[in-house]
């Protein structure tokens, strides 16, 4: 990997890290009715936000397990030499946080419709956890050569380091529409019923 790779994977991984900690100050002290509330019927609720992200995340990781092991093998679609960028550019600025696009969430991807266990942000920062030492090890590898196909659709292909920017990228826009739910004036401002889950910090050696 070039050094201005290896600064771009270092970014992603402190942007993952700043995500991490603002999980923790936002939502660790909630309880699980809190993080279930949701302002409408067509709205989620904060634990519903990071339900969706540990399902869109994990998809993932048997791609990345795969890059690893030297398993991979480029399709028909990885190969075009146009292709990847494209869909990279595009959907790198489509789940940007600052998008204004409104998108609609893949089926597959849909986060529960019942309540959302109170674990749910202790598991998010497990993930992430997960999520920065995949960065790590593949620190080493062409992120930018690598290419790969979503979770969603073989037609949709794109780099590692994209996937990796996607992630982060997605990860920031949910995290901001939870932070919107959390900041309501109808939102639950104290513990419900429930006390709330206990948090695991972030991995020290991370």
């Amino acid at each position: 990997m070039t050094s201005n790779h290896g600064e771009h994977l270092s970014g992603l991984v402190s942007a993952a890290n700043a995500i991490t900690d603002q999980t923790l100050a936002g939502f660790s002290h909630l309880t699980a009715p809190q993080l279930n509330w949701k302002p409408g019927a067509d709205h989620w609720s904060v634990a519903q936000c990071f339900d969706h992200l540990l399902t869109a995340n994990e998809s993932f990781f048997p791609i990345f397990d795969k890059v690893l092991s030297g398993e991979k093998k480029n399709t028909f679609w990885q190969r075009l030499p146009w292709l990847p960028g494209f869909w990279g550019k595009m959907l790198i600025k489509a789940v940007a946080p600052e998008s204004k696009r409104k998108l609609k969430a893949p089926k597959m991807f849909h986060p529960s419709s019942s309540s959302v266990d109170g674990s749910i942000i202790r598991r998010f920062i497990d993930q992430q956890n997960q999520v920065i030492r995949y960065m790590k090890a593949t620190k080493d590898l062409d992120l930018e050569k690598i290419k790969i196909s979503s979770p969603v659709t073989k037609l949709i292909t794109y780099s590692l380091m994209d996937a990796y920017r996607i992630i982060i990228n997605h990860e920031k826009r949910h995290l901001l529409q939870a932070m919107r739910v959390s900041e309501m004036d109808d939102f639950p401002k104290f513990p419900l019923s429930e006390p709330k889950a206990a948090i695991w910090v972030s991995d020290p050696e991370i």
